[in-house]
């Protein structure tokens, strides 16, 4: 098969891949019907996050079922499924809590010799546990973004906004406008925030932004930035920060901004970051966040997607085939794209 692969920085191929063949009796084998670049693809991409020369990268895919394990009894060849960018085996004590991104013997696509996403096959492990089933089949193409969305990107925001305790009538603010942070508006928004300040410097990430429910754009960064937050907020602050990017700077602006008592859910791989542990304390905010456990979001988020009630497919701005994606890499890199996604 074809699949995307990692040489080093700034370097990455379609290239020859094995097909992948079941393993495991709970395997499944998806062809993969779309895929897409993540932001935290690009970590190793510029070569600030170490990864093996020649090995398959992409965590995010969408497809249909091609062979089924023979212990595998809520999947059927034909199924078109929705892979969240970890898998699990449903039964562990972290699978238990809905942790389901750090299941004790789960993974994540494109490391420890699996496939990666971004490939026109995949095997899933403890495919019954993983796996999402969309009813009807494969969509048309036109749909693909939403539902793929869904595999890390919008259940990535959604965990910002839930670690932040994001409930009706508060008043969010959001550091990054990448497709995370985007998708964290939207998250916001479909919770029931009723102000959303989107800190972004960027008029066509700003547009998705307000589509998705930002009341305010913030341009400024840094000082300037937390002092018009604090402006739009009476000096108070949010009562809840969505820090989407990974730096310190970004960590630095979300407990800036955030009132007393109030939490930063983070989402951000972490670069750099050092916490402010004694403002932490002295003005009593909190942290949570991390990893999202994208398979236990999936059953409420799909249902919202496919009821119109959310679409966060617009995050999706750079769409391609499979030979496409190592200009979808440049693209997001240079800051042309938001996300980019390859339809197969």
């Amino acid at each position: 098969m074809k699949a995307i692969r990692f040489n080093a920085a700034y370097d990455v191929e379609l290239a020859e891949r094995p097909d992948p063949v079941l393993v495991d009796d709970t395997d499944v084998i998806v062809r993969v019907a779309a895929t897409c670049v993540c932001g935290s693809d690009l970590w190793p991409y510029r070569g600030e996050t170490p990864r093996h020369a020649g090995s398959p990268i992409g965590h995010e895919f969408i497809g249909t079922v091609e062979q089924v394990g023979t212990s595998v009894s809520s999947l059927s060849v034909g199924d078109f499924v929705i892979a969240p960018f970890t898998y699990n085996d449903g039964t562990c004590p972290d699978c238990a809590v809905g942790m389901t991104s750090v299941c004790a013997h789960g993974g994540i696509w494109g490391a420890g010799g699996n496939d990666g996403g971004q490939g026109e096959f995949v095997r899933v492990p403890f495919a019954d546990a993983t796996l999402v089933v969309v009813p009807g089949g494969r969509p048309s193409d036109d749909r693909l973004p939403s539902l793929l969305a869904l595999s890390d990107v919008f259940g990535t925001g959604h965990h910002a906004a839930v670690s932040a305790g994001v409930v009706a009538g508060s008043t969010v603010a959001v550091v990054g406008d990448g497709a995370v942070g985007l998708s964290g508006v939207l998250a916001a928004k479909r919770l029931g925030a009723s102000r959303i300040i989107a800190l972004s410097r960027h008029p066509e990430r700003q547009a998705v932004a307000r589509e998705f429910g930002a009341t305010h754009i913030v341009a400024a960064r840094g000082d300037e930035g937390v002092a018009e937050v604090l402006e739009l907020t009476g000096g108070v602050g949010v009562d809840a920060a969505l820090e989407c990017v990974g730096t310190g700077q970004a960590m630095s602006t979300a407990f800036a901004i955030a009132r007393p008592g109030s939490t930063v859910g983070f989402v951000g791989v972490p670069h750099g970051v050092e916490l402010p542990i004694r403002d932490m304390f002295d003005r009593n905010i909190g942290l949570r966040g991390g990893v999202a456990p994208a398979r236990a979001y999936l059953p409420e988020l799909l249902a919202d997607v496919l009821a119109g009630v959310v679409d966060p497919g617009p995050v999706f701005d750079f769409t391609t085939d499979l030979a496409g994606i190592p200009e979808g890499y440049r693209a997001m890199d240079e800051r042309r794209a938001i996300k980019a996604i390859a339809i197969l």
